[in-house]
């Protein structure tokens, strides 16, 4: 199944313009208001993009790292972005310069435990040639645009701004027709860490034994960046001020993980499995008398008599 192309989701601003144009009645300032809110609502994105300037290798089996003060982090593309991967090859080998700026996905892998440290890697988007083009030009070296709902994760200490994928008609139809495992390796939210001291809103946190209506995480828009030595990001500034009702997005289901959870279980202990079956003997000994014949065996001993 071939996955969706990344799109915009489709917004009601233009519908609602057209609409407020053909209407006779007066507009009053709150019912304009409440339209601007709404209208600023749908236009709203998730997102998590930025600029990292940090030396680029490769190994020789073509993967990449890039380093970020005293640390490496993975550097990996996708399908859709092989010819950026590529040409930020042939840019390296043209310059002879390893040192570039990078146009970056954040990817943040949190572990159930909390004594394991997440993952960091990032995701290769394009390269800055130093004409400065759309992002690279707004944001500064290591600086990140994140927008995404404010809450904790159980996973983690600091509050994270959690990405989703944006809602359209085709990622939707996209995932009703994937397998469980799919839908939930598509949907996979990712959770960016942010210190953010004088926050207009607070964190969410859910408690789960409280009781249901426990409200809902606000929605950021911030400019943040991003610390190597924290693997976390630092506040800079809003970039709008935070919304009660965050955009529409995908999200997974519980059964749908519990699923896919499962179908991976499985898929581990067919592989162990298999490791055992090369390892057994040939032909069909059972394994008690396997065991039994692979015991050393003890020679008798011959009493010897002296006359």
């Amino acid at each position: 199944m071939q996955e969706p192309k990344s799109t915009a989701p489709s917004t009601s601003a233009d519908n609602g313009a057209a609409a407020s144009d053909n209407t006779s009645t007066q507009e009053t300032p709150q019912s304009k208001s409440a339209r601007q809110r709404e209208v600023e609502t749908d236009t709203a994105m998730f997102t998590a993009v930025g600029i990292i300037l940090g030396e680029v290798n490769f190994t020789e089996d073509n993967k990449a790292t890039v380093a970020l003060g005293s640390k490496q982090y993975q550097l990996f593309y996708t399908k859709k972005n092989y010819l950026a991967y590529t040409g930020l090859q042939k840019e390296i080998e043209a310059t002879n310069n390893n040192t570039k700026r990078l146009i970056v996905y954040p990817r943040m892998m949190h572990f159930p435990s909390r004594d394991e440290a997440p993952r960091l890697s990032f995701q290769l988007v394009g390269f800055d040639k130093g004409n400065h083009p759309g992002i690279a030009g707004e944001l500064k070296n290591n600086e990140f645009k994140l927008c995404g709902l404010w809450q904790f994760i159980p996973v983690c200490r600091t509050p994270c701004v959690s990405i989703f994928r944006n809602f359209n008609k085709e990622r939707l139809d996209y995932v009703k027709q994937a397998d469980p495992t799919t839908k939930t390796r598509f949907m996979k939210a990712s959770h960016i860490p942010l210190l953010w001291r004088d926050a207009p809103v607070r964190p969410f946190r859910f408690n789960p034994k409280a009781g249901k209506d426990q409200g809902h995480p606000s929605f950021i828009s911030v400019k943040a960046k991003f610390i190597p030595s924290r693997d976390a990001w630092g506040f800079v500034e809003e970039l709008a001020e935070y919304r009660e009702k965050a955009p529409r997005f995908l999200k997974v289901s519980k059964k749908d993980k519990a699923l896919a959870q499962k179908g991976s279980t499985k898929d581990k202990a067919a592989q162990k499995g298999s490791k055992k079956d090369k390892a057994a003997p040939k032909g069909n000994v059972p394994k008690k008398e396997f065991k039994d014949l692979m015991k050393p065996t003890k020679k008798p001993v011959k009493k010897v008599t002296v006359d």
